[in-house]
């Protein structure tokens, strides 16, 4: 049986090479859950704040790294049903794809990704209701395991993955997590129980997670590394050990995300806010930082 460790090698090994440099913007979210706007389909609390700061990294310019858990597979059978639910999130995020702007990787929840047949079915177009016709949607999209950013002006590197490597259970068993899920854990999690096998909501197994990663991390030069999975937001001081995680789209009432900008790096949120007169906002709140990825290196 791989360890974690050879688990997260390998994500690294195999990963996906994408260069930037201190111009370039990314904006990374992870742990969408998008479901079928069920009672169960915890992204539906978050959908309009979500789609209104995914629209505005999309106005300014930024790269759209997902990191795993985008779509809700364990709950749901189809993708369908997802793509349904939240149409409008799909059509902006195929604008991102047709500008080469949107690089995806899947996670233990849409593990299914993995497969390049199962992408190439579901992924590929959409039925039109107005024109009676198939459409194009993310046509030859691939799903990764790993993402490497690597800076062309400091040589430096970010491993993006979603970070169940470091979870045996959800990495190795997730079919019977998914039946399990799909079986027993959705009636229960409308009536408010949680899955004890997800770290997101077993805060023992969370800390097993954080603490195998951290030891990769640190037995490979302090690479910066960002994962979800935990839905747990993390952003270490430089000198520390380089682990981040964006947090999730499912907290109750905002979304955490990660911002790449400037060479330099920060936690955000999206929120909902009351203004003076009674009317509602969705704000940009920062978190921490930002900081700068060089300061993270060790040479």
């Amino acid at each position: 049986m791989l360890t974690s460790k050879k688990r997260l090698d390998k994500a690294y090994k195999t990963a996906k090479v994408i260069e930037f440099n201190n111009r370039s913007k990314f904006i990374l979210f992870s742990d969408c859950h998008r479901g079928d706007n069920s009672f169960a389909d915890d992204f539906a609390n978050n959908r309009n704040i979500y789609f209104h700061a995914l629209k505005h990294y999309y106005n300014n310019g930024f790269i759209y790294c997902e990191v795993g858990d985008g779509d809700e597979l364990w709950e749901n059978l189809f993708f369908k049903s997802i793509f349904e639910a939240h149409k409008n999130v799909y059509l902006l995020m195929k604008q991102f794809y047709t500008e080469n702007r949107l690089h995806l990787i899947w996670g233990n929840h849409d593990m299914v990704y993995k497969n390049p047949n199962y992408v190439k079915k579901n992924l590929s177009t959409y039925f039109d209701e107005k024109t009676g016709e198939n459409v194009e949607l993310f046509n030859g999209i691939t799903y990764n395991e790993g993402i490497i950013l690597k800076n062309t002006e400091t040589n430096q590197e970010l491993f993006l993955t979603h970070g169940h490597q470091a979870d045996w259970w959800n990495y190795l068993f997730w079919k019977w997590s998914r039946f399990m899920v799909r079986v027993l854990w959705k009636p229960l999690n409308v009536m408010g129980i949680a899955d004890p096998t997800s770290p997101a909501k077993n805060y023992k197994e969370l800390i097993k997670v954080e603490r195998r990663t951290k030891k990769w991390i640190a037995d490979n030069n302090n690479i910066i590394t960002i994962i979800g999975h935990t839905h747990r937001p993390r952003f270490p001081e430089p000198g520390d050990i380089a682990f981040f995680n964006d947090g999730s789209c499912v907290h109750p009432r905002s979304i955490t995300g990660i911002e790449i900008e400037n060479g330099e790096i920060a936690l955000i949120k999206w929120q909902i806010s009351t203004k003076e007169d009674g009317t509602l906002q969705i704000i940009r709140d920062l978190l921490e930082g930002p900081r700068k990825l060089i300061d993270y290196k060790i040479d």
